[in-house]
């Protein structure tokens, strides 16, 4: 039972690594896109959320196999 719980909290732990470290980058670059060029605002915003959504997808993944250990 143990070694269930540690399987699933590295999946969990390893499944969010990369999304985490993709969406403080998608952030970091849309507002420093922002910063060179504000009226561009509006049509970085969109790809940006959007970029974040598919990342966290991802992450969501890991929580989806980390429920199916058992």
């Amino acid at each position: 039972m143990e070694l269930v719980s540690i399987a699933k909290a590295i999946a969990i732990a390893v499944g969010g690594i990369g999304p985490a470290f993709a969406i403080g980058k998608i952030g970091s670059k849309a507002m420093e896109s922002i910063g060179r060029n504000p009226e561009a605002a509006g049509k970085i915003l969109v790809p940006m959320l959007l970029a974040a959504a598919f990342a966290e997808a991802i992450a969501i993944y890991g929580l989806v196999v980390a429920f199916t250990i058992k």
